[in-house]
């Protein structure tokens, strides 16, 4: 089964960037999130959506 959301931490991993980063992109609103109980996931659409803003931006 493919993977549907990602830990921070293995979200950082796929954009190759710092937690610290990947928590700035969250806390800007550019990078959508989920909170089940206390641990927030990163949806691997939001990850594409993410990287498809900044393409556009940098067009």
């Amino acid at each position: 089964m493919s993977e549907i959301v990602l830990t921070v931490d293995e979200a950082a991993e796929r954009l190759r960037v710092s937690r610290w980063t990947l928590y700035n992109l969250i806390r800007s609103n550019q990078l959508r999130t989920v909170k089940i109980g206390r641990r927030r996931l990163v949806p691997v659409d939001a990850i594409a959506e993410l990287l498809n803003e900044l393409t556009e931006d940098a067009a």
